[in-house]
């Protein structure tokens, strides 16, 4: 386990510092944020000496090496828009996007499981039969297009919910949360269902096919033919196999809500990292843009990390491998 445990850890280590490199690389060289900064009557000496207060008069290999040693303490330098603190301005931000990932991630995972077991064990049903063909709508529609038709219906049409905007916050000093007021609640419902609804088809499609294939081995069968109940056979049995491979799939997912925030956060103005990210492209902001980059890397490699010890542990043939090497 242990060995496992360093394993990853290196991998990760050795991915978060290739993503370092792309970002550092793809953002240097777009743009002169210096113009933006200063505009275009600043005279030659001040746009030198604004390129030596940044560092960007020095080596790209020392640029480098110092983005690199910042990041690692969570310090990504100075933002060229707004002149403060890149870490500064993510953590005033991440409380929505990580409240919004959170309610959509739960939405979908449990949603997707039991609407995934529902259409296996009753997939003659005419609920079923709806419930698939209903599913269509989350994989082939985009994203924005879910939201502008949630927003046309329950905000405009029924105003019902709000259409945009994260409502009332409370201050709680170290988080900045809307879970606790109605109007913060009601402005989450429909980016949380924009967000996760992708999610949720991928996930009980997943369920469904992996329900079904397990309910059809030679073990679930013996276990019918010993004259176990339906439900001990069906949750016991071939719901723990079945969660296996969905484990997997289930963590990208996670990782891949909070990166997909952007378009939910852009379509219902929803005061997140990902708003703040698009802005910084608009503004060529290259210390927001790498800070976001790296966030969403450490993102996917910790909920990697976490996914492949969960396997490790479910996954009695992973012990056993472990146990004889």
């Amino acid at each position: 386990m242990l060995a496992f445990l360093i394993q990853r850890v290196l991998q990760a280590i050795f991915v978060m510092f290739v993503v370092a490199l792309i970002s550092f690389s793809l953002f240097h060289y777009v743009g002169d944020p210096v113009l933006n900064m200063l505009g275009q009557e600043a005279t030659e000496a001040d746009r030198a000496a604004l390129r030596a207060q940044l560092g960007l008069d020095q080596p790209v290999v020392v640029q480098f090496w110092n983005f690199v040693v910042n990041a690692a303490q969570f310090e990504f330098g100075i933002s060229y828009r707004s002149a403060r603190p890149v870490t500064d301005l993510i953590l005033e931000r991440l409380p929505a996007t990580l409240e919004l990932a959170t309610i959509s991630a739960i939405f979908a995972v449990v949603m997707g499981i039991l609407l995934g077991i529902y259409t296996a064990l009753r997939r003659r049903s005419w609920l079923a039969h709806f419930i698939m063909t209903a599913s269509l709508i989350g994989v082939s529609l985009p994203t924005f297009l879910i939201g502008v038709l949630l927003i046309y219906v329950f905000a405009v049409e029924l105003g019902v919910l709000p259409a945009f905007g994260r409502g009332e916050t409370v201050d709680l000093g170290w988080w900045d949360t809307g879970l606790l007021t109605t109007s913060g609640l009601r402005s989450l419902i429909l980016p949380a269902i924009t967000l996760g609804l992708f999610q949720l088809t991928l996930i009980m499609r997943l369920v469904r096919a992996e329900m079904l294939e397990v309910l059809s081995t030679d073990y679930i069968k013996f276990a019918r033919a010993r004259g176990l109940s339906k439900r001990v056979v069906n949750l016991r049995h071939a719901l723990k196999n079945t969660m296996i491979p969905v484990i997997t799939i289930i963590g990208l997912q996670l990782g891949t809500i909070i990166a997909f925030a952007i378009i939910t956060e852009t379509v219902f103005q929803w005061p997140g990292v990902g708003a703040l990210f698009i802005t910084a492209v608009r503004f060529v902001d290259v210390p927001v843009m790498a800070a976001y980059l790296m966030m969403i890397a450490l993102v996917f490699v910790v909920i990697n990390l976490v996914v492949d010890l969960l396997y490790y542990a479910v996954d009695p043939r992973l012990r056993a491998q472990g146990g004889g090497k």
